[in-house]
């Protein structure tokens, strides 16, 4: 029997999202979130996807993540789909940052784990979930291949003249401070899928990704490869997103520490948990801030504002960046549903060549499309992205090929 099917996890602080994919086409056999895991009030939805299968729920204590692996494991057994089946072939996890080492997916070994521990300074929030859930899965099946997909990966062919910040280099270079960019599996899943709606190779097509979620970023990829995107060396650079600020002036930090009296922690919280659209007017779903400027909010107007005038500063820079355009691709829970952030994002850039058809973006849909007039310029799209496609497609591509261990990273890897 063939083993054609990935398991592909991602694991969070307090959480776990997991599906179930059959490589031979791509489809899923199941679906499920684990969270708020170690607290009282634990909840696993799970949704088996074969014919009659029917939506479950349980809610009951889920101490840690080994718990919570144990219960996944469970429940895709009562569906046939346990993780001893001979035709698991491996499983993918998401690891968010891979630093300047890890450039493709890569079969977990020892080696592989000390790199992805030594880079917990650089994403104490996300690099300590991951390595739990592989560790956990590890031990479930020791004899299958664990494959990190990460999601700096995609960013790592960005130049130096665009990675590099202007810090002293001995400085920068000790510390590891250089911008790494995150999402990268949907900035790579949905660059590719943006040449395939235009019927070219990604080889030759230029494409402004727009990740628009309560976390949000851009990229500009020439050619399927990333030359620059606005993330950072943390999630918390660029655009305006749902709870965090973006850019700003580094000096903010200083003033607030010295002025306003507050703790690095303090600042380092309002800066990732209170800022962005919360900070600006309390609420941080688009849906929701639209109602209230239809109502004549002008707190959830101006904090509007701002994100497009955010959000089109990148497209302009990335335009800039890039040269020539073919494509811009809205994703993401945001860019794929709210239609007046697209609208406002490309309005006034007729000059750019960008324009959106009012009728076509008005369209719902979960299939990837043109919302630009049919003679403009540059195409302007809303491509669904799938990371947990990607994150099977990379994993299943590696372990169908063979793999060797990944040399131990040598002290200066950053």
């Amino acid at each position: 029997m063939s083993s054609t099917r990935v398991l592909v996890l991602n694991s969070g602080s307090s959480s776990v999202k997991y599906q179930l994919l059959d490589m031979r086409d791509s489809s899923r056999l199941a679906v499920g979130l684990v969270e708020r895991i170690g607290e009282r009030t634990s909840r696993l939805r799970h949704t088996p996807l074969l014919a009659g299968g029917e939506p479950r729920e349980v809610t009951e204590p889920i101490a840690d993540h080994g718990a919570a692996l144990k219960a996944v494991a469970g429940e895709l057994s009562r569906d046939g789909l346990g993780l001893d089946s001979p035709e698991l072939a491996a499983i993918g996890h998401r690891v968010v940052h891979g630093g300047k080492h890890f450039t493709r997916p890569t079969v977990v070994d020892d080696a592989v784990l000390a790199e992805i521990e030594r880079l917990i300074p650089v994403a104490p929030l996300h690099n300590p979930a991951s390595l739990t859930g592989i560790r956990t899965a590890q031990r479930l099946r020791p004899d299958l291949p664990q494959v990190a997909v990460f999601d700096t990966a995609f960013h790592t062919s960005m130049p130096e003249s665009a990675a590099r910040y202007a810090l002293d280099v001995e400085i920068a270079d000790e510390h590891r401070i250089r911008r790494y960019g995150f999402h990268g599996t949907s900035h790579a899943y949905v660059s590719r899928a943006t040449a395939e709606l235009l019927g070219k190779d990604p080889s030759e097509v230029n494409v402004i990704v727009l990740h628009l979620g309560n976390g949000a970023s851009a990229s500009a990829v020439r050619g399927g490869s990333c030359v620059d995107t606005s993330m950072g060396l943390t999630p918390l650079e660029g655009l305006v997103m749902g709870t965090r600020s973006g850019d700003m002036d580094p000096a903010v930090i200083f003033h607030l520490s010295r002025v306003g009296g507050m703790s690095m922690d303090e600042i380092d919280r309002l800066l990732n948990t209170r800022s962005g659209l919360v900070g600006l007017c309390g609420d941080n779903d688009m849906r929701e801030i639209r109602r209230r400027i239809d109502e004549g909010d002008k707190r959830a107007r101006l904090a509007f504002d701002i994100y497009i005038h955010r959000l089109r500063k990148y497209i302009g820079a990335y335009y800039a960046v890039l040269g020539k355009v073919d494509a811009i691709a809205f994703t993401a829970g945001v860019g794929e549903n709210a239609a007046p952030v697209r609208e406002a994002a490309v309005a006034g850039l007729e000059g750019l060549g960008l324009a959106v058809d009012g009728e076509l973006n008005a369209v719902r849909s979960d299939r990837p499309r043109f919302i630009s007039p049919k003679d403009a310029r540059v195409a302007v799209a809303v491509v669904p992205t799938d990371e947990e496609l990607e994150i099977a497609t990379q994993t299943y591509a590696l372990v169908g090929a063979g793999h060797e261990p990944s040399p131990a990273p040598s002290n200066d890897l950053t």
